[in-house]
């Protein structure tokens, strides 16, 4: 049998002499009885303590969680209660984010497919700010205004032409990815200058995303510097 990495595992994790993993004082085999396989299972008390102390290294409202990992309106009331804001792709993790209680303004839409419907909820219900990802989606927001939809807070999503150690296929911030505005083409100034000059939103921020799987900390720093340069 192939041993579990420790550092993969919830902090309440013990595997027993006879190798039965429990997670938070509970014996897995005894919920794959209850429950059945395949089974998620997250452990509360490793959850909170893990958003605690990415909200005390970052500080208050700086901590986002990316809800395309999992969501379920439990999750989404713990990362609330815990001081996390919630980032949803879809309307759909919108709307269980709302149901869960969570309320608009701790909400960040992101994604780069997103629908007119999608960004007219979103404008709505008054998120803390959408992530544009695109002129057309630009365009978008001005039409959805001047058809009297309140004006978001925006965020551009800039392409800062960082190559990563990752897998080509989920590395996302080198010149030719096809998401956001490309800063070395000038395609970022431009739309940082048209979002400031634009009355259908305010820009707050620029945003990037470097790709998936990234660990070397030294991509980061190299992104951070191309960012604030």
């Amino acid at each position: 049998m192939t041993a579990i990495e420790p550092r993969l595992l919830p902090r309440t994790s013990v595997i027993s002499p006879d190798g039965v993993l429990s997670v938070g004082g509970v014996a897995i085999t005894e919920l794959a009885k209850e429950f059945g396989t395949p089974l998620f299972v997250y452990d509360e008390e490793h959850l909170r303590s893990t958003c605690r102390e990415a909200v005390q290294a970052f500080g208050a409202d700086s901590v986002i969680y990316a809800t395309k990992a999992f969501l379920c309106t439990a999750l989404a009331r713990l990362a609330n209660e815990e001081g996390v804001l919630l980032d949803v792709a879809t309307g759909g993790e919108l709307f269980v984010a709302l149901n869960a209680g969570v309320p608009a303004d701790r909400c960040v839409l992101h994604g780069n497919n997103k629908s007119d419907d999608e960004l007219r909820t979103a404008m709505t219900t008054g998120v803390r700010h959408i992530v544009v990802d695109s002129f057309n989606e630009i365009d978008r927001i001005e039409a959805l205004h001047a058809e009297g939809v309140p004006a978001p807070r925006v965020q551009l999503r800039i392409t800062p032409g960082v190559h990563v150690e990752t897998h080509a296929y989920i590395s996302t911030g080198q010149d030719d990815s096809k998401f956001g505005f490309n800063l070395n083409n000038g395609d970022a100034h431009k739309a940082i200058a048209r979002a400031q000059s634009s009355s259908s939103m305010t820009l707050v921020g620029i945003h990037c995303h470097i790709g998936s799987n990234v660990v070397a900390v030294q991509n980061f720093r190299d992104a951070w510097r191309v960012m604030v340069n």
